[in-house]
């Protein structure tokens, strides 16, 4: 699969860096200039200045034609846009309202992109895309694991059923959020098997490669001795 998930962040030069392999993957898939999808949450003024950014860092790339998808909160999302696009691109904001608003399309998104369709997921669109999907939550068990900023307005860590295209569990905004400690005490206390972390202005692109400024952190179960918490992680800075 043609995934491309970034964790996060801004900035202008990492523009063709960061999203120019999804746009490029997207017209091979077109055999020509590709009609791409991008599917952004909320609808209200503030929102609606915050997807301009998306649109513009996009617009940076060229190459393509944009088809922007703007979900209301507490709205399905709706499956007929899907039709007829040659890469979908599903951006960041309230991560459980994008599983919310999602969740019914998980099945058809998959098979699109199990057929060749490249993905593109920034922050909350690349959470959704692992089979647990971290929507939010700052506490396991009681215990804060992370700062409390991240919670998403969730008290526990949460992590349900996602797209499916990423084994385990991804976490974003790893290192400017300290969301990488979130991935671990998840994956230790059993809520996924493993996972990925990924920094902003960094991403996972395919064949495991990471492109942008920062790194990602692969998380993952071991067998636990008194030496050990029965986590490994494991750094890949971009370019390695």
């Amino acid at each position: 699969m043609d995934l491309h998930l970034v964790g996060g962040g801004w900035d202008d030069d990492l523009a063709r860096t960061l999203y120019g392999g999804f746009v490029e993957a997207a017209a091979r898939r077109a055999g020509g200039r590709p009609r791409l999808l991008l599917v952004l949450m909320g609808t209200d003024d503030e929102s609606l200045a915050y997807h301009e950014k998306f649109v513009a860092t996009l617009g940076l790339v060229g190459g393509h034609d944009l088809v922007v998808e703007r979900v209301a909160e507490g709205s399905p999302f709706d499956l007929t846009t899907l039709a007829g696009v040659d890469g979908l691109f599903v951006g960041g904001g309230p991560t459980p309202e994008y599983h919310a608003s999602l969740a019914p399309a998980y099945p058809r998104i998959r098979e699109l992109v199990e057929a060749g369709m490249p993905y593109a997921g920034f922050s909350a669109g690349a959470a959704i895309a692992a089979t647990h999907a971290i929507v939010g939550g700052w506490r396991i068990d009681g215990v804060p694991v992370c700062p409390e900023d991240s919670n998403e307005e969730l008290e526990p860590v949460t992590v349900v059923p996602g797209i499916g295209l990423v084994d385990g569990a991804v976490d974003v905004h790893a290192a400017q959020w300290g969301n990488l400690s979130r991935l671990v005490a998840a994956v230790e206390a059993g809520l996924a098997p493993g996972g990925f972390a990924i920094d902003e202005c960094t991403a996972l692109v395919p064949g495991d490669a990471v492109v942008g400024r920062g790194c990602v952190w692969r998380v993952d179960r071991s067998e636990p001795d008194r030496a050990s918490s029965g986590v490994e992680v494991h750094r890949v800075r971009a370019g390695q």
